[in-house]
């Protein structure tokens, strides 16, 4: 299965980029899929009002962000809840790239969706993308879900390094990997599913 896993705070070395490294060598360690991590670091998508993302002339950042997620079954965001919401970085990406010119984005796919905090937080941004998401896939009139089950990160930075490495409580690696054992689950079911509609 091809996962991407897209890190949208535009923060060095942020707990985002922690989460999905952690995920990706979780990913990795079991050697059944394609993973690859899209960092929001160099993010350039103009803002709503402001200019637009031409598909003819994307910029470096937009063609990895672009590209890594149209090829994935499953993408992954996780998201830093910001004053209790979800960063506009990401709100933005998704106003920008949800249109009909970019519908194969929103279209068989998985999506999953964490939130993440330094403290006791991340629950809102993972609703609020859920909420922006399902409505996309809607309008664009796509076939795609998103897994019910998302995940708050609580003190992130102290139960993953930033090379993605546990080291923290338990009931976080616990959760952790229960999440995504779920989200593997639902996506391979929805993968299979679409390969067969598709004969």
């Amino acid at each position: 299965m091809k996962i991407t896993l897209i890190s949208t705070s535009s923060r060095k070395n942020s707990n985002s980029l922690r989460f999905v490294s952690y995920m990706r060598n979780l990913l990795v360690s079991e050697g059944q899929h394609e993973v690859s991590i899209v960092s929001f670091e160099d993010y350039d998508i103009p803002y709503v009002g402001q200019g637009s993302v031409k598909k003819d002339a994307l910029t470096p950042f937009q063609s990895e962000l672009i590209g890594a997620w149209e090829s994935a079954d499953l993408v992954l965001f996780a998201m830093p809840e910001y004053n209790w919401t979800a960063p506009p970085q990401a709100t933005n990406a998704i106003h920008q790239l949800g249109g009909p010119g970019f519908k194969q984005l929103f279209d068989n796919k998985v999506f999953a969706m964490v939130g993440i905090s330094n403290g006791r937080g991340g629950r809102q941004p993972a609703l609020d993308m859920t909420t922006v998401v399902n409505k996309i896939i809607s309008f664009t009139n796509s076939y795609s879900i998103i897994s019910p089950k998302l995940y708050e990160s609580h003190e992130t930075d102290k139960n993953i390094d930033e090379n993605g490495n546990f080291y923290g409580h338990e009931v976080y690696e616990r959760t952790a990997k229960a999440f995504l054992e779920y989200t593997l689950n639902v996506a391979q079911r929805w993968v299979g599913n679409e390969q067969l509609a598709d004969r």
